[in-house]
């Protein structure tokens, strides 16, 4: 941690490991630190201020297993934002990073471990506001601004605020398996995020339902995309009429049956392009699409590519 730290940097990844160990009686073996350069409380970006547990100093006597570095940012007079670096920090994280098994950087911290020089000659994201910055700053990293975060080797860089908490999930299923991690996003409310490098511009499920059953009605729809699921089928799941299950739709969700469940479907697609080695026709038909034709002109009218495009722009090592 350091002064003007974004507090969701610091609070998110946490937060998922506390969920983890909530999920099981078995210990996770993950115990949280918080180091910084003194004691002294640190103020955050949005003002509160967070008590260290340790410093940089002591930690790096210490063995770690996974070094989380969040950022900060400075917005000016124009509203440019603006990544900022503590030369201090840089150091330590140069020092720490040696002695970890995995260094993770949440939002703009990629621009601190680009100048400890962890990201030369690999692949990595930021939030999207300050990627040409990271890209003109460190011509010897590739910057992506595109997914949610990219894993190269033991390095792991995350976008967007909120995405620390995708990143994290991202570790706990690398440390425990999906299913694992699967069921703290349903626990963060996240059953329609990925822990996976979708893009920070992807337009999947932008409504969240308001009521309970129209919750269920989509966990219900994930959980059977691949059978040949009707607008009388899913009405039959609410006990209501095909015109009742289109009004609800439209007020809860902003779209029709059909319309969300090829949205549903595509998601579906893009995780398994994105963490497996299945082939397009299997997903095709594990999705629901059937053929692979149907999957490709579904891909295109949503992203404008085709499934093997995005395979190769998003795959997940």
């Amino acid at each position: 941690m350091f002064d003007q730290v974004d507090l969701l940097d610091v609070t998110g990844p946490p937060e998922v490991f506390s969920l983890l160990q909530r999920d099981t009686v078995e210990p996770t073996g993950y115990q949280v630190v918080l180091a910084a350069e003194t004691m002294d409380p640190v103020t955050t970006s949005a003002g509160v201020r967070i008590l260290p547990d340790t410093t940089f100093a002591e930690v790096a006597h210490r063995a770690i297993d996974t070094l989380i570095v969040p950022g900060a940012v400075e917005v000016g007079d124009d509203r440019r934002v603006t990544a900022l670096v503590d030369p201090a920090v840089v150091e330590w994280v140069r020092t720490l990073a040696p002695r970890t098994r995995r260094v993770a950087s949440v939002c703009v911290g990629a621009h601190v471990l680009a100048a400890a020089e962890l990201l030369d000659g690999k692949r990595a994201t930021t939030h999207w506001s300050t990627a040409a910055q990271l890209a003109a700053e460190h011509p010897a990293v590739t910057v992506d601004a595109d997914p949610i975060f990219i894993r190269d080797g033991d390095v792991w860089t995350g976008a967007g605020l909120t995405a620390c908490l995708d990143l994290t999930l991202a570790l706990v299923a690398d440390d425990f398996g999906h299913e694992r991690a699967l069921r703290v996003a349903r626990q963060l409310v996240m059953y329609l995020k990925r822990p996976s490098g979708q893009s920070q511009f992807s337009v999947p499920m932008k409504r969240p339902s308001t009521t309970r059953r129209v919750d269920e009605l989509r966990h219900y729809i994930a959980e059977h995309a691949a059978e040949p699921l009707t607008v009388a089928h899913l009405a039959e799941q609410l006990n209501v009429s095909d015109r009742h299950l289109t009004r609800i739709f439209k007020t809860e969700l902003g779209t029709t049956p059909a319309a969300y469940l090829e949205s549903a479907r595509i998601e579906i697609a893009k995780n398994r392009l994105e963490s497996s080695d299945d082939t397009i026709g299997r997903i095709a038909t594990a999705c629901g699409f059937g053929t692979v034709d149907t999957l490709n002109r579904a891909f295109k009218r949503a992203l404008g590519i085709t499934p093997g495009a995005y395979r190769s722009r998003f795959r997940i090592a």
